[in-house]
């Protein structure tokens, strides 16, 4: 089932971790062992999750790494899905060999 307008998951850090339990994006960034302008790259959307990023993520925050790459995953599908046209794309059949 398709999910409708997932979070990036930037949008999901701040609303889950940093603003309930009042931690800044810089005490966070900090924990990650990254520089304060990649998370916010992150946190602002304007960056997705990269592998390493999950990773990090994962021992900082929790979740497993793949969900942290399947969430950027699921955003991005939704994303593509409203802007690619895909028209002029031709299914290819195939016969058995």
């Amino acid at each position: 089932m398709a999910m409708h307008n997932p979070p990036h998951p930037g949008a999901f850090i701040r609303e889950v971790y940093l603003e309930p339990f009042e931690i800044t994006g810089r005490q966070l960034s900090a924990k990650l062992g990254v520089a304060p302008s990649t998370l916010n790259r992150v946190l602002n959307g304007s960056s997705g999750i990269s592998s390493e990023m999950a990773l990090r993520l994962s021992k900082a925050l929790g979740r497993t790494p793949e969900s942290w790459l399947a969430m950027q995953g699921n955003f991005d599908l939704w994303q593509a899905r409203q802007s690619v046209n895909l028209n002029a794309v031709q299914k290819i059949e195939f016969r058995a060999a």
